[in-house]
């Protein structure tokens, strides 16, 4: 099932695709009171949709075609830090390291977590501001994003994935010289327009645990990263029981799960983005997320 936010005779509704992709259904037409993804989620959402594909098949009230809304993020304003994995990927950890070894040693034996501010994230479609005005060498990093549905606190590794509401795609922007300056991950992390994600949230049950996909960036339809969730360092299940050991991950928490190779600092010489570009993250299962650079 799939989950969208998207904007309708100037209102922003979350709600449901049709089977067939074609048709989008607000939360109301189910009966739900929430009309945001993160109030519907916060609100016991993953047990509550347990019965909406039977009726998906026949509904036909409150239905509205695709083609009247625009889609937005799925969670287009989270309501917390967007919580990340660095070098999460042997060979994206290697190429770190000949970037800028200080900054990016992958002789780290403990997961690198870190946070990226997140005021409102970018649609599929919508443009990267890439601050080049500050920025000299704007990177692009395609990612598997998981959506926490209920609140997580000291899970085990068994029970992970009975947390997981559902995935999504995020495209991890990253100003490289501001990341190095500032020996901290944050800042160059966290400009306004650095965090398209999208199109939509496929469902937990869509998946084997853990899921296995596919993940691949194009820039200019070059392939760039060609890799799969398979080689995580750190996995979604050790993540999720880890960081909960010692912090409540709250129902509608975004886990970032690492880029693989291919990221535009990992080539000689690095191939930054700049204003033009198009730039398109694909995960297997979920879709596509392309974003043009201004």
């Amino acid at each position: 099932m799939k989950f969208v936010t998207c904007s309708y005779k100037g209102k922003e509704l979350a709600g449901i695709l049709s089977n067939n992709g074609k048709d989008f259904y607000p939360l109301s037409a189910f009966g739900c009171a929430e009309e945001s993804l993160n109030a519907f989620i916060r609100r016991d959402g993953m047990h509550r949709f347990s019965d909406w594909e039977e009726q998906l098949a026949s509904k036909t009230a409150d239905v509205v075609p695709l083609n009247q809304i625009k889609l937005l993020a799925p969670i287009p304003e989270p309501a917390q830090d967007i919580l990340c994995l660095g070098v999460n990927f042997m060979a994206h950890a290697e190429e770190s390291a000949r970037f800028k070894k200080e900054a990016f040693a992958n002789d780290r034996k403990d997961t690198v977590y870190f946070s990226k501010r997140v005021n409102r994230a970018v649609a599929d479609g919508d443009s990267i501001d890439g601050h080049f005005d500050i920025v000299d060498s704007l990177d692009y990093e395609a990612e598997l994003a998981v959506i926490i549905g209920k609140n997580a606190f000291q899970v085990s590794e068994a029970d992970a994935f009975s947390y997981v509401f559902g995935y999504t795609i995020l495209n991890d922007v990253s100003a490289r010289n501001l990341q190095t300056r500032h020996k901290q991950w944050y800042f160059g992390k966290s400009l306004d327009g650095f965090c398209p994600m999208g199109p939509w949230i496929v469902t937990a049950d869509a998946f084997e645990k853990p899921p296995r996909l596919a993940i691949r960036s194009r820039i200019n339809g070059e392939l760039r990263q060609d890799s799969t969730t398979a080689l995580f360092i750190t996995g979604i299940a050790r993540a999720i029981s880890e960081l909960s050991q010692g912090i409540t991950l709250k129902a509608g928490t975004i886990l970032a799960m690492g880029t693989p190779a291919g990221v535009g600092m990992g080539f000689t010489p690095p191939k930054f983005l700049k204003s033009g570009d198009i730039v398109e993250c694909e995960i297997e299962g979920i879709g596509k997320l392309t974003n043009p650079v201004k």
